[in-house]
């Protein structure tokens, strides 16, 4: 069961991820993102999602890792805590942007980080 959470969650990231690459290249997508103030992201804001695309391989590698489903790097002892941190992440991720001010944002990626934050957690349980 992890390993198939591991595999949804990576594909999940990876659609979130051409999304901020969208948003970074200045698609009208922003009220889905960092409180959807901007229908078409400032410079910062875009910066902000060119950052978020590695983190979100990061974060898959980690769950695969721990996983078992991709190798882990030598002295795989801190994939473990990092897969928590991951489901910290993701629990954060609930809370933010269920507070939302943007509804299109609060009704499409409260539910996503949802989903991401229950697969991780089936990851790190698994």
């Amino acid at each position: 069961m992890a390993a198939i959470a591991a595999i949804v969650f990576t594909i999940l990231m990876a659609g979130l991820a051409v999304f901020q690459l969208a948003l970074a290249l200045g698609a009208p997508l922003g009220h889905f993102a960092w409180g959807g103030q901007h229908r078409v992201l400032p410079r910062g804001l875009r910066m902000g999602s060119l950052v978020a695309i590695p983190l979100y391989g990061l974060f898959s590698a980690i769950m695969l890792m721990r996983a078992g489903v991709m190798a882990a790097w030598p002295d795989a002892g801190w994939i473990g805590p990092a897969a928590w941190a991951v489901v910290a992440y993701m629990g954060l991720g609930v809370l933010v942007n269920g507070i939302s001010r943007s509804l299109p944002e609060r009704f499409t990626m409260t539910p996503l980080a949802g989903i991401l934050f229950a697969l991780a957690l089936t990851v790190v349980l698994g």
